[in-house]
């Protein structure tokens, strides 16, 4: 209704009596069964294809979410008992709260990638965006590891950080 009508505004009107007649005509093409439709053909294989989809698991929906949340609200009074206990009498908290931050860390810059590096826009970026992350993780915990038993740790250079 609305395409005879803009025809008959733009085109004279001989040629808007006869269009809406050859618009609804569809036509069969010559080299497949397939019909033939104005405005193009689709084509299988390309842009046209749904996405798909990874398959479903529970590692990595409701429960992955529930990790991060509990992880994010768990930092908080992991925050505050590594810093009200004496950090070298509690090395295990002190390491607890530098793998959280660690992963914590992880799980939220995973997020960005994901959501703007995607590997079907990037495919050459978004995977090495995510190899990257995963590396960086990786060296930021045997940092961590290191600083945490071979110097004076987490906690307590904070604290001389903060009084300095």
């Amino acid at each position: 209704m609305s395409t005879s009508l803009a025809l008959r505004s733009s085109l004279p009107r001989i040629t808007a009596r006869r269009a809406p007649v050859a618009f609804a005509q569809v036509r069969k093409a010559t080299s497949s069964s397939t019909e033939y439709v104005p405005g193009g053909p689709i084509y299988k294989g390309t842009v046209n294809d749904p996405t798909t989809f990874p398959p479903p698991s529970k590692t990595h929906g409701s429960y992955h979410w529930a990790f991060e949340r509990l992880l994010s609200a768990g930092l908080v009074p992991l925050t505050g008992a590594a810093f009200v206990m004496s950090p070298t009498a509690h090395p295990v908290l002190d390491g607890l709260l530098g793998v959280s931050l660690v992963m914590h860390s992880h799980i939220g810059f995973d997020s960005v990638i994901v959501d703007y590096v995607h590997p079907r826009k990037f495919p050459i970026l978004g995977p090495l965006a995510t190899w990257t992350l995963r590396a960086s993780t990786v060296g930021v915990l045997v940092g961590i590891y290191k600083f945490n038993t071979e110097d004076v740790g987490l906690t307590e250079l904070i604290a001389k950080v903060w009084t300095a």
